[in-house]
Order: C-alpha cells, then structure tokens, then sequence
C-alpha cells in the first residue's frame, strides 16, 4: 500500500486495458431513418427526371424521328404521290405519327384497292399498297376510264390503254352495274392468249355479253354463269378453227356451255 492509500492492483485498475478503443459517438435511430429517407428522396427525383428526359426525347426529340417514308407496291402511281398523300411530316417523332390517318388519306387515292401503314423502328413509315388491275377501259379514245375486276373506275388514259385490257362497252360503267360485271366475269376467265385475240366486249345486258375477236368469229358469252367453263369451251374451239379441224365459222353461242352452237 502506497502513502495516497491504494494499492498497487487500484493503480493497475485504473489504466485502460490493452486493445481496448475509446467506442465511437451514436447516431440515433431517429437521424439514421431521416438520412435514409433523404437518401430515396433524392434517388426518386432523379430517376424522374432522368425518365422524363428520355421521355421528351422519344415523344418531341430527335431519337425516334421520322426520316424516311417508304413506299412499298406502288407500279403506276408515283412514291410521290403516295408520300404527300400520306401527309407525314419528316423529323416527326414516330410515336406521333398517326398511321389510321395516314392509311385513310392514302385509301382515297382512287388507284389503290388497299394499302397498310406501318412503324419501321427508329425512324421510318412503310407504306404498303395494292395498286388496282386494270381489266377493262371504258370510254371513247381521249377519255377513256380505266375498271378493275369489280367495276371501278380508277384511272384516266389518253393513248393507248396498258397491253392485257380490253375495250369495253357498257352502257353505265361501274361496280353497281349488272352488265358491268358480267362483262368483266368473261374478261377475266379468258386466258392471256385468247384475251389478245379480243377487240372488245360488248354488254346491252347482263345475259347479253358478246365477245367480238379480231380476227375470228363473233362469240356469243351470254350471262356471268359458268363463266371459267365458257373460256376452256372457247379456248378449245379457237385452236380447232386455227388448225383447220373445224370448219370455219362466223358466230359461236356459248350462252349454254352444255349445248354449244357453232355458225
């Protein structure tokens, strides 16, 4: 025991242990929540303003933008043509392109029978159409109309009309008209090579369609019926009067395919 009263063991007691580190000062739990709240607070912000600038950029930037129309089908008519009618404005982003509106304006083209629009991500609009087929042309020469297989006048031409249409003669043209498309069911049987052979057809009457060739005998058709079956007949016949197995004649009646007439 020393003088002061302590021993040696207090002294000894009373220096910290070795290893031992003073412990470090406590955040309270309130702070901690409160730090981490701030923390997500300010994670949520930018990540919202990160989504709205890609945002701005998709809907009115320069990502997605509109920078070709592309026409796909179109034979007579102008891409030009296709592309003003469609009315999409280049730099345009493609999310604001309104493909209904566009596939509408393009449908009133009177020369397309049907047309799709289409997104082609990144950037581009594909038009795809399906021009009409002219089968007949209507008219007197100078103001000749142009009908598809249903009847529709579709297209003016001035000359000569395209190679494959045959002049037709109606007296009311059009996709309404019974005569017109009973015409136009002989037209379309007949097969390319007796389809050249045609100056043109005649209806009065929708059972009254008469095919008049240019070198050959009048060919009374009759109505729209059986009308594949009428072109074999006919077909058949034509190579029997070129080959001289058939006596040459001036009028076959294929009105009734099961009891053909030859005069």
């Amino acid at each position: 025991m020393s003088r002061t009263g302590t021993t040696t063991r207090d002294r000894g007691s009373s220096r910290p242990s070795p290893g031992r580190r003073p412990s470090a000062p406590v955040t309270p739990l309130r702070n901690r929540r409160y730090a981490a709240r701030r923390r997500r607070a300010l994670q949520l912000a930018v990540g919202l303003l990160v989504l709205a600038a890609l945002g701005w950029g998709l809907w009115s930037g320069p990502l997605l933008a509109v920078r070709s129309v592309q026409v796909d089908g179109a034979t007579r008519l102008p891409a030009a043509l296709v592309r003003e009618a469609a009315g999409i404005e280049g730099g345009r982003s493609l999310l604001r392109v309104d493909v209904d509106a566009a596939r509408a304006a393009v449908a009133e083209l009177p020369q397309v029978e049907s047309v799709t629009v289409t997104r082609g991500w990144p950037s581009r609009v594909v038009i795809t159409l399906v021009e009409r087929t002219p089968l007949a042309v209507v008219g007197e020469a100078g103001r000749r109309s142009l009908l598809d297989e249903r009847g529709v006048l579709f297209d003016s031409v001035t000359g000569d009309p395209p190679a494959g249409v045959v002049p037709l003669s109606v007296a009311d043209p059009g996709p309404d008209d019974e005569a017109t498309a009973a015409a136009l069911a002989a037209i379309g049987a007949l097969p390319e090579p007796v389809r050249e052979q045609v100056a043109r057809v005649e209806a009065p009457g929708p059972d009254e369609v008469v095919v008049v060739l240019t070198d050959g005998p009048l060919v009374r058709w009759g109505g729209a019926e059986e009308s594949e079956k009428k072109a074999g007949i006919l077909t058949a016949l034509l190579d029997q009067l070129a080959s001289g197995a058939l006596e040459p004649a001036d009028e076959l009646d294929l009105s009734v395919p099961k009891a053909v007439v030859v005069r």
